[in-house]
């Protein structure tokens, strides 16, 4: 249960998943739903706090590398047209939204990077971000339980 567990909070925490992976992860694996949804969301929020420190001590030291400009460029443009005029009317609102959706492209990561692009306050980031994610993980959670129960009900039928 404990490598579930940990397979979990590594998939949250993840740019390739985020808790959108990590939680069916652990219910398919047997795991509670409610546990689950507890380490998925926080692998999930932790995102946001690591990603920014990542941002702001990295950047200014690797922005002489022409990989990493194109990368951050690539990133940013990004960002941009997924939740450019979102943001820019919505601010707080359209950034949790953001994030909550749960469709490729979107979620923790590239609302910390919309966040950071578009000066949004950290501490409203933050919380936006949070939202967004407790939100998109209560729907995960839900959905693959559900899900689960349904199949695992009409294959014992």
């Amino acid at each position: 249960m404990f490598e579930t567990l940990l397979y979990t909070f590594l998939l949250s925490i993840s740019p390739f998943g985020e808790a959108r992976a990590g939680i069916p992860y652990a219910i398919l694996n047997n795991v509670h739903f409610i546990l689950a949804f507890l380490v998925g969301t926080v692998g999930n929020t932790l995102v946001f706090p690591l990603f920014m420190w990542l941002i702001d001590t990295f950047s200014q030291k690797f922005w002489p590398f022409k990989m990493y400009k194109r990368g951050v460029l690539f990133l940013s443009k990004r960002a941009k047209k997924l939740a450019g005029k979102d943001l820019q009317k919505h601010g707080f609102w359209g950034l949790m939204v953001f994030v909550m959706v749960p469709l490729p492209g979107t979620g923790a990561y590239m609302g910390t990077i919309a966040a950071s692009i578009f000066k949004i306050e950290r501490k409203r980031a933050f919380l936006a971000i949070s939202i967004g994610v407790l939100i998109s993980s209560i729907f995960m959670a839900l959905a693959t339980h559900f899900g689960h129960l349904g199949v695992t009900q009409l294959s014992s039928n």
